[in-house]
């Protein structure tokens, strides 16, 4: 990812209807899963902008590749217990040392050789009995302009992303996608952003004043109750056997 990407991200993460949706959506999916003080990690953290709340959790560590997020995330979340400069392929943890890991946006990165493989390194760092949370971005032929600026290489279906959590012997307990609301207008932008580079962030952060974020919440009532088949973000979470 671009380096300007992590500082918008930092400046915008608590404004942003996008990042607010994020996180309510990561507390509705996991948050019932994570143990009442547990051990958690963020991997590929970034600035915090979508794993920090687990700090009200339990005990969390947050890794990230590039020390300029890390240093992000230190002055904007301070309640975090650990952080860690560490590639999500080569995790500097014991196996099983959390009771909950969560991964946002990473396995689609061009840096990551091998999302199977990450995912197994991700699994390997969790307690027997714990989760593995992962959320990317979804429809898999998309490419916009934010695709460009933040290097993504790949795209998952939702099948795919389950198939990663089974691959690595975990047990989906939920899966779907998530702003599906999104998809035609995405599919729209990247026709007529072709060959751009551009960031979303740098737009629309109230999301059309607001009427995103309500949108977003209506979305979150309805995977409540049923998981969605698609998304312009796909969700799953697996646990660990034992």
């Amino acid at each position: 990812m671009e380096a300007d990407e992590y500082r918008r991200m930092a400046e915008v993460e608590d404004a942003h209807w996008w990042y607010r949706s994020t996180r309510a959506l990561l507390d509705d999916v996991l948050g019932p899963l994570l143990p009442p003080g547990g051990r958690l990690l963020d991997a590929g953290a970034g600035t915090g902008a979508t794993g920090a709340w687990m700090a009200s959790r339990g005990a969390l560590v947050a890794t990230d590749y590039e020390p300029m997020a890390l240093g992000l995330y230190r002055e904007r979340h301070a309640d975090a217990v650990g952080l860690a400069a560490a590639d999500v392929q080569r995790l500097p943890f014991a196996t099983g040392s959390f009771d909950a890991v969560l991964c946002v946006t990473v396995l689609y990165h061009a840096g990551i050789a091998s999302p199977q493989a990450a995912v197994g390194e991700l699994a390997r760092v969790v307690k027997p009995g714990g989760v593995l949370c992962l959320m990317e971005p979804g429809v898999e032929r998309l490419r916009r302009a934010h695709d460009r600026v933040t290097h993504a290489a790949r795209r998952f279906s939702l099948a795919g992303l389950r198939g990663l959590l089974t691959a690595n012997g975990l047990a989906v307990e939920r899966a779907t996608g998530a702003y599906s609301f999104l998809v035609p207008p995405a599919a729209l932008k990247a026709v007529l952003e072709r060959g751009e580079s551009s960031s979303d962030l740098d737009t629309n952060q109230g999301g059309l004043g607001g009427a995103l974020g309500a949108v977003a919440r209506a979305e979150r009532a309805v995977i409540r109750r049923v998981p969605l088949r698609y998304g312009l973000s796909v969700l799953a979470v697996g646990r660990k056997p034992g």
